[in-house]
């Protein structure tokens, strides 16, 4: 990002933040100990922006001089999942590790040629829809299909198994943080793929 590019960043964030709050020019401009026309002048661009001015402006506007001039950029926005394989199984995480949610987000591929010999239980609950294909969920002692545009939702304390059926399967689902350790390939308590 150049400078001229990130001066502009920065002019619109202290144009923004200061109209959601509200506030005039004038108002800014007392809180920061500038004038109004400074104020102006630097969000318009007809004035270069000074570190000595940046920091009273982003106090008064009750941000850090960081968050300010932080440049703009799209990694903390799009996730650029790597695709994890093991036997009829593709699983492609779409949330962040340690996820502010407590969840995990995959979109997971699901072939024939996986074949889960022993249904999984643990605590929680999970959820999937499926995009396209049919999906065998094994639940206790009933096998329910769902198809695609349906969703599914359970206690993980029933024995559970999801599999394929009739051909591949693409599902979204969510996993609380018991379903990721039990399901996701990688955690030291798996045995493998659900």
């Amino acid at each position: 990002m150049t400078q001229e590019v990130l001066d502009d960043v920065v002019r619109q964030r202290i144009r923004g933040l200061r109209l959601a709050r509200g506030w005039t020019l004038d108002a800014l401009a007392a809180r920061c100990y500038l004038s109004a026309s400074t104020i102006s002048r630097i969000e318009t661009g007809h004035r270069r922006i000074a570190l000595d001015q940046l920091v009273p402006i982003a106090a008064a506007l009750g941000t850090t001089l960081d968050q300010l001039v932080q440049p703009e950029g799209d990694d903390d926005v799009v996730i650029r999942p790597e695709p994890q394989r093991s036997t009829g199984l593709t699983l492609w995480l779409l949330s962040r590790e340690r996820d502010r949610r407590g969840v995990t987000i995959a979109k997971m591929r699901i072939t024939p040629e996986r074949v889960v010999e022993e249904p999984r239980v643990h605590p929680g609950y999970e959820w999937f829809t499926v995009l396209s294909g049919t999906v065998r969920l094994r639940l206790g002692e009933r096998t329910i299909l769902v198809r695609a545009g349906q969703a599914a939702e359970f206690s993980t304390m029933t024995p559970h198994a999801v599999e394929a059926h009739e051909g591949p399967v693409e599902l979204l689902t969510i996993f609380d943080h018991d379903g990721e350790r039990a399901h996701l390939p990688g955690h030291r308590h798996e045995r493998g793929p659900r």
